[in-house]
């Protein structure tokens, strides 16, 4: 797979623009550049993009787009056709999102009903109908996904989407808020399934399931492996 989606081109200019080297964990393992896995584990080979009416749009906080743990990447895997932008809140640009993009879809803010104002529209599943969802992934820690949605007036006129993923969340690769909260290719997938996109639901679920066991393949210290022993 050589195409390069958003995700990958906010990384390399997120490289091209820093004064000095990203240093992740285990940064010192030789990676593939793409997938971001050890080159002995690399999945690129096996990403097979789909076609769905529903889109994506990944508000991406700071280093997420650097870390070899980050699944927002995945959903554009397997949908090439993904957005992605890099958070601030003083130095964002929303013109090209509002002005292009948004009015050929129906935005909305995938985040828990219980932040959302009041007078604020909620929805408990995608429409199915009218122009297609196109869903706003807020990409982060739990502490970083809630101070995007804070501090982003621009998203306040959409409405919230709620998603409850009533199965336990088993990405594992970084400490969870709690164990009702699921990553972010996790909820994209869910949000597939519902939106009526059940072939690139699959295909997400499958790629994410690929990407954890080899992540963790690569790990032999983590803790699931303690537990599983």
């Amino acid at each position: 797979m050589t195409h390069c989606n958003a995700v990958l081109q906010l990384r390399a200019q997120r490289l091209a623009a820093a004064t000095r080297p990203f240093l992740a964990r285990g940064n010192r393992v030789s990676r593939c550049q793409r997938c971001l896995l050890p080159q002995r584990n690399c999945l690129c080979s096996t990403i097979q993009p789909q076609v769905a009416r529903s889109r994506f749009c990944l508000m991406m906080y700071d280093t997420e787009p650097m870390k070899p743990s980050n699944t927002g990447r995945l959903i554009a895997d397997i949908l090439p056709e993904t957005l992605a932008y890099q958070w601030s809140r003083t130095a964002f640009d929303d013109r090209d999102f509002l002005e292009n993009i948004a009015p050929n879809y129906q935005p909305m803010v995938v985040f828990p009903a219980s932040y959302a104002q009041a007078d604020r529209t909620v929805l408990d599943r995608p429409p199915l109908d009218g122009k297609p969802p196109l869903f706003i992934l807020l990409d982060g820690t739990w502490s970083e996904a809630r101070k995007m949605f804070r501090k982003s007036p621009w998203l306040a006129n959409f409405p919230v989407i709620s998603v409850d993923v009533l199965t336990p969340s088993q990405y594992t690769l970084r400490e969870a808020h709690s164990d009702a909260h699921h990553c972010t290719a996790e909820i994209a997938a869910a949000l597939l399934d519902q939106a009526g996109d059940a072939a690139a639901a699959q295909q997400l679920s499958q790629h994410f399931t690929l990407f954890r066991e080899r992540y963790l393949a690569g790990k032999p210290h983590h803790p699931i492996h303690t537990r599983q022993a």
